[in-house]
């Protein structure tokens, strides 16, 4: 082989290594474009508009399936039942929740520092009575949501979205996304984009618990 011929192979070896790198963050860059895309240009659902129902098994039990995400009955892929009406102790149904109460949601991706989202809320839930909070982790490993729910002790419902349905539904543009629910499901405030410091959360929270309190509830 000549330097030549030697340095040629040297730099076909170095391509061939840095293609395939590019060729993982083209992947990458695509899931995290395809996962948080969303149709109209906003981030979360807007004020004053109702959220999508759905009903998701818990991140802790045993149930497994698709997100149910239909309106009407006989709803194609979307679910044979309205998801409203699909009410289990394994599932998590956003209309159950906010049926009686105004609700924080936390919808985020099992990776990095997203779950931590999950950790300010169930420290907050008791300064807040009659509350719901939640959580729905988008795709990822259940597995691993398991471990971080049961090392962490968090008790607050965790819901999993095995096929990501609900981030376009919810036009999830970022990890994690909190969400501030009326009574009856309308969508409070701007969603929360980022995980806030824990005085700001509580904020967002006391002012959804004052605006329900105007618009007629009280804590069950």
């Amino acid at each position: 082989m000549t330097p030549r011929e030697g340095s040629v192979f040297g730099f076909a070896k170095r391509y061939e290594r840095w293609a395939g790198v590019f060729a993982v963050l083209v992947v990458a860059l695509f899931i995290i474009n395809t996962l948080f895309r969303t149709s109209n240009g906003a981030a979360g659902i807007a004020p004053g508009h109702r959220v999508p129902p759905f009903a998701v098994p818990l991140a802790l039990a045993s149930l497994n399936g698709d997100a149910n995400v239909a309106t009407h009955p006989n709803d194609g892929s979307l679910g044979r039942r309205p998801a409203c009406a699909v009410r289990g102790v394994e599932l998590l149904n956003i209309c159950e929740l906010y049926e009686h109460a105004p609700v924080v949601l936390a919808m985020f991706v099992d990776e990095g520092s997203c779950p931590g989202i999950l950790d300010d809320l169930q420290r907050l839930a008791p300064d807040f009575p009659g509350v719901r909070f939640a959580g729905v982790a988008i795709k990822g490993s259940r597995g691993d949501l398991r471990a971080h729910l049961r090392s962490h002790h968090l008790t607050m419902p965790v819901g999993f979205d095995r096929d990501g349905i609900l981030a376009g539904l919810f036009s999830m543009a970022s990890c994690p996304q909190v969400s501030f629910i009326y009574p009856g499901g309308v969508v409070q405030s701007r969603a929360l984009l980022t995980r806030p410091r824990l005085s700001t959360l509580s904020s967002r929270i006391g002012a959804l618990v004052a605006d329900a309190r105007a618009r007629g509830w009280k804590p069950g």
